[in-house]
C-alpha cells in the first residue's frame, strides 16, 4: 500500500509517470494507480515478458513506467530486461514487490534470486529500502536517474505506523551508517536490516561493539564506505534476504578482494537451495538471518 500510494502522489506531480503491472492490481496496490489515473495505469494480464517489453517502449516514447512484478515472476522477463530496457539504457523503474522470504506461498514464490540477475546487467542500479521511508525515498530518487533501476522489497507490512514522510532525493549508490562500534561491522541490504539491529543488542550483551552500516544500493556499491570498513574492521558480516550465490555478500566480496582486505567476512543470506514452505519467522531461522542467527555471528571472537 505504501508503494501504491507513494506512487499515485509521484503521478500527480509528475505527468509522464504511468503504472505497469502483469495481472497483480491488488496485490502490488496498482490499484490505487488504477482508481486515480485510469487511463495511465496497464495490467498487461500474465505476461511478465510483455509488461517489460511494453514499458521500455513508453520510456522510449517519454513516460516514465514504474513497472511492478512479483520478484519470483520477474524470472520470466530477464531477457527482456536486458535487451528492450537496459541496453538501451531506457528510464525504467522495475519495483520487485515479494522480495526474499514470502512464507507461506511456498518456494515457487520466494524472492531469493533478483539481486543476482539484476547485479549482472550492465546500465541497472540496484537498491533495497530498510523501511517505508525509505521505499517513498528510493521511488522518488527513481525518478530523477538516468536509465533503469531496480528496488527490491518484502511482502507484508512494514516496521513503521507514520510511513508518510516527506519525498525527497538522495545519492545514488551512497550508504550510511545506523550504528558506530569498534569490533565488527555489519553491512545490510533491505529490510533484514531490521533483524540486524535486534541481533546487535542481543550480541552486545556479550560485550562486543558492533557497527551496522545499511548499504542501500547494491549496485553501485557505495566504494567510500566499504573502502572505511575495510581500513576499521578485520571483522565483516554481510546480511541480505536474496540468494548467497551472486548477491549482494558477493559483491562485497569482489570489491574486498580488489583492494586486497586481508579480514575476515562472513556472508548471512539464502542458501544455494530452494527454501522450502514456512512463515517468514521460521525460514529466517532455518537460513540462520532472524534475529538469533545473525547474533551468533556477531558473538564470535575473531581469533576463534
Amino acid at each position: 500500500d505504501v508503494f501504491g500510494k507513494t506512487l499515485v502522489e509521484l503521478a500527480e506531480a509528475d505527468s509522464r509517470i504511468v503504472g505497469i503491472t502483469p495481472a497483480m492490481p491488488t496485490g502490488c496496490s496498482m490499484n490505487f494507480m488504477m482508481e486515480r489515473f485510469p487511463d495511465r495505469t496497464f495490467d498487461v494480464g500474465i505476461a511478465e515478458e510483455h509488461a517489460v517489453t511494453f514499458s521500455g517502449g513508453l520510456a522510449k516514447e517519454g513516460c516514465l513506467p514504474f513497472c511492478n512484478i512479483y520478484s519470483s515472476f520477474m524470472q520470466r522477463a530477464i531477457d527482456e530486461v536486458i535487451h528492450d530496457v537496459s541496453l538501451l539504457k531506457l528510464h525504467v523503474v522495475f519495483c520487485l514487490d515479494r522480495a526474499g522470504i514470502v512464507g507461506a506461498d511456498g518456494p515457487t514464490h520466494h524472492g531469493a534470486f533478483d539481486v543476482a540477475f539484476f547485479r549482472a546487467i550492465p546500465n541497472m542500479i540496484v537498491c533495497s529500502p530498510i523501511n517505508e521511508h525509505w521505499l517513498r525515498t528510493l521511488m522518488f530518487t527513481a525518478t530523477k536517474v538516468d536509465g533503469p533501476m531496480m528496488i527490491r522489497y518484502p511482502r507484508g507490512r512494514g516496521s513503521l505506523v507514520d510511513w508518510q514522510c516527506p519525498l525527497s532525493e538522495v545519492q545514488i549508490g551512497k550508504g550510511y551508517c545506523l550504528k558506530e562500534g569498534a569490533d565488527v561491522a555489519v553491512l545490510s541490504f533491505g529490510p533484514i536490516g531490521n533483524e540486524v539491529t535486534k541481533a546487535i543488542e542481543i550480541a552486545e550483551q556479550s560485550g562486543r561493539s558492533i557497527a551496522h552500516y545499511d548499504m542501500v544500493f547494491c549496485k553501485p556499491l557505495d566504494i567510500q564506505l566499504l573502502k572505511h570498513v575495510f581500513s576499521k574492521f578485520s571483522h565483516v558480516v554481510t546480511v541480505e534476504d536474496g540468494t548467497l550465490v551472486g548477491g549482494f555478500g558477493s559483491a562485497v566480496l569482489e570489491e574486498a578482494n580488489r583492494v586486497g582486505y586481508k579480514g575476515a567476512i562472513d556472508c548471512l543470506g539464502l542458501p544455494d537451495s530452494f527454501v522450502p514452505h514456512g512463515t517468514v519467522a521460521q525460514l529466517y531461522h532455518l537460513c540462520g538471518i532472524d534475529a538469533e542467527g545473525i547474533a551468533s555471528k556477531l558473538m564470535v571472537n575473531d581469533n576463534d
